[in-house]
């Protein structure tokens, strides 16, 4: 069994694994500070962490819901990071054999963002592989912008000492 965060971005639901998971929050304060990446929507003040936040919304060419939003803070790499979504589903345990690989084109969506795909009852979920929702250009962007924002500590857990 494998457990994962599921969540809703426009009619779609998603998971994540929840071992990449460090927490689930309210939708904060997000700063937007010029020459960030265009696929960063800015950063947040997470109990003294600046973070970045990532809009899924945004990456995957969908519209705002506006409904009961959350940011699922991930560990990325050495850093954290926040994905912002339309609402939080619940925490879902799949068996291997409620899971598959999903097919090769997929409503759209670039397959190297999917792990698989999940079956419970009558419900598809999408299984993201969040190491995948950016490309490695925009990974090294993000890396500087981090360092850039906090001297090599924002984000990490560093920060805290």
């Amino acid at each position: 069994m494998q457990k994962f965060a599921v969540f809703k971005i426009a009619d779609e639901v998603f998971g994540i694994t929840i071992d990449r998971v460090v927490e689930i929050i309210k939708v904060q304060k997000v700063f937007t500070i010029p020459g960030l990446p265009g696929f960063l929507s800015g950063v947040m003040n997470v109990r003294g962490l600046v973070v970045p936040l990532i809009d899924l919304r945004r990456r995957f060419g969908t519209e705002p819901s506006g409904k009961k939003e959350r940011i699922i803070i991930v560990r990325f790499d050495q850093e954290k990071i926040g994905f912002l979504v339309d609402e939080i589903r619940e925490i879902m345990s799949l068996a291997p054999e409620e899971m598959t690989r999903p097919p090769s084109i997929f409503k759209g969506f670039k397959t190297e963002y999917i792990t698989g795909l999940g079956r419970k009852g009558d419900s598809i979920i999408i299984l993201l592989n969040i190491d995948n929702l950016l490309t490695s250009e925009e990974k090294i962007i993000l890396k500087e912008s981090i360092g850039m924002l906090g001297e090599g500590l924002a984000g990490t857990d560093k920060a805290d000492k």
